[in-house]
């Protein structure tokens, strides 16, 4: 059985964050073609912690201190921008400036 996806913009971004849940993120994710490791689900958690702390996506150098993990090693867990498809799993709003 499959979970039904709500409404995505050009990005593959929730148009409502309200929309989000963690089956409709692994859902997202799975129809991107991405796999969701502990690790990486993790980090979508903690972007969604920081996120209701600060009301704020967190630039990756802030948010690699959050989690106490080296940019690099979160750049080559994701192979691209990790906070780019951490936000967007995450049902978070797009992160703006460097990704």
């Amino acid at each position: 059985m499959s979970t039904e996806i709500p409404g995505r913009d050009g990005d593959g971004y929730l148009l409502s964050m309200d929309d989000w849940t963690p089956e409709i993120g692994k859902a997202m994710a799975e129809a991107d073609g991405v796999e969701l490791t502990d690790a990486k689900w993790d980090q979508i958690l903690k972007a969604r912690e920081y996120y209701d702390d600060q009301a704020v996506v967190p630039p990756i150098r802030k948010f690699s201190k959050f989690i106490n993990m080296d940019q690099k090693e979160l750049f080559a867990q994701w192979k691209t921008g990790p906070m780019k498809p951490i936000t967007k799993y995450g049902g978070l709003p797009k992160p703006t400036g460097c990704v």
